[in-house]
């Protein structure tokens, strides 16, 4: 009635691993308890896991933190706006004074750290190797890895200034003069930290080219001049830089004493034009090592252009230390033509040099293909606006130079960003021009070496000849 049970070979799928009971089944029984595990294999590896499930997308978390970005924004000016409505009207722009010169430098900076992610976006999008330009290796960060530090820099400044306010505002005033203090701390504590978090070798990096830049003993690269001219950008955020680090040394902070002239961290100490001159004398030094190394005639134009900025700067600080009658007929006549000469020579030079426009003509040659056909490069509006607008912002910059002028700060912080929004989109074409030169002198280098190596098959196919 019932067939005689077949033996499964000893090589049969169907057996347990070796040290299990033996196994003899029918066939037909195994295979289709086979198909049966093999089906409930493949529903259990085609229904999603329950931790997969309950994942998030993507796109929820990113608006998610929007929201919680929007909320914390919001609260930091309802707290803050309420702070500064609980102080008297006569104390009430001084001290807003003050918490501006803690943290304008800082909200600077921050605008600089989005800045720079914006270039590197455009730069990763276009031909542009930007890592080449800058001699980067493998660990560089990205535009997003940059934007990340943006979005803490972003939280974490705000955060302490609307503390700031808050404590001062309901009498904390020791509590309220150690935000400033803590945060300036914990930034130059996170530079130098020597362990490797917080990208280490993108901290080492920065340091050792502000040190290159500050000492410029060696040949100078294209990231030393490069920064540089950023930071000639960055005068006005230095200059605040000092003058907050002065006051915390000399323990003034959260008061309302630095306005006199004769105070130790005031508005008419020498060094105010000291600090505001001193990336451009780091960067016309670095002119004269390179026309040293170089011998280009070049390098000494260029230096000439920085030096034209040393007039601007002392003779504006003249005014707090010359009568009025010889300011009105005899220093401010010099200071606004030593504004307009710096003002042009460096429009001019922003043009003809570090963009290489040569006169405006590349402007109406972009129907043919080039390195300045992506993107925003080769359209013809784009160049007229950075022309013009370059052109406007050079001559508002003397502004932030003149420490005589600088009384409103709102009027200097609208300043301030406006040139650092116009030193970042310099940026976009002077690494533009740079790569144009790297990839013309690569291309140079391989039509030498196949011009010799064209020479070299002539002269050995004429000795074979004769």
């Amino acid at each position: 009635m019932f067939e005689n049970p077949a033996t499964v070979p000893s090589n049969s799928p169907h057996l347990r691993k070796s040290g299990s009971k033996s196994v003899f089944s029918d066939l037909g029984v195994s295979e289709v308890l086979g198909s049966i595990s093999d089906m409930g294999d493949l529903k259990s590896s085609s229904s999603p896991r329950p931790g997969t499930m309950m994942a998030p997308s993507p796109i929820f978390l990113w608006r998610f933190k929007v929201l919680l970005f929007l909320l914390w924004s919001l609260c930091c000016c309802k707290i803050g706006w309420d702070s500064v409505m609980r102080m008297s009207v006569d104390l009430r722009d001084l001290f807003l004074y003050e918490v501006f010169l803690y943290y304008n430098p800082l909200l600077l900076v921050t605008m600089v750290v989005w800045l720079w992610g914006a270039n590197l976006w455009v730069f990763s999008q276009g031909s542009v190797n930007y890592a080449k330009v800058f001699d980067l290796d493998q660990n560089h960060l990205s535009h997003r890895e940059i934007w990340k530090c943006g979005m803490w820099m972003t939280i974490i400044v705000p955060t302490s200034m609307t503390a700031y306010l808050y404590l001062y505002s309901h009498g904390e005033v020791s509590l309220a003069a150690s935000q400033p203090v803590l945060l300036y701390l914990a930034i130059a504590l996170v530079l130098i930290f020597p362990f490797d978090i917080f990208y280490l070798s993108t901290r080492y990096f920065l340091l050792r080219t502000l040190w290159r830049i500050a000492v410029p003993l060696q040949s100078i690269t294209f990231p030393d001049f490069f920064l540089a001219d950023i930071l000639t950008s960055m005068a006005k955020v230095l200059s605040d830089l000092e003058r907050s680090v002065c006051r915390m040394v000399h323990r003034q902070v959260a008061t309302i004493a630095w306005f006199e002239a004769d105070s130790v961290c005031g508005s008419h100490q020498i060094a105010i034009p000291l600090v505001l001159v001193f990336p451009y004398i780091c960067r016309l030094m670095q002119c004269v090592r390179q026309y040293k190394d170089t011998k280009e005639k070049s390098a000494l134009l260029n230096a000439l252009k920085y030096s034209t900025a040393v007039p601007v700067i002392f003779l504006s600080a003249l005014k707090y230390h010359v009568l009025p009658e010889s300011w009105t007929s005899f220093y401010r006549p010099l200071w606004l033509f030593s504004s307009v000469v710096n003002s042009l020579y460096s429009f001019y030079w922003d043009v003809t040099r570090d963009w290489d426009l040569s006169g405006f003509t590349k402007i109406f040659k972009f129907s043919r293909p080039s390195y300045l056909s992506n993107l925003l490069y080769g359209r013809q509006w784009v160049y007229f606006w950075v022309i013009g607008s370059n052109l406007v912002l050079r001559c508002t910059w003397t502004y932030k130079l003149s420490a005589h002028l600088r009384h409103n700060y709102i009027t200097v912080f609208t300043v301030s960003a406006l040139e650092i929004l116009r030193r970042f989109q310099w940026v976009f074409f002077r690494v533009e021009n740079e790569w144009n030169k790297i990839t013309k002198s690569s291309l140079q280098h391989q039509l030498g070496d196949i011009s010799l190596e064209q020479e070299k098959l002539l002269s050995s196919a004429a000795n074979l000849h004769v």
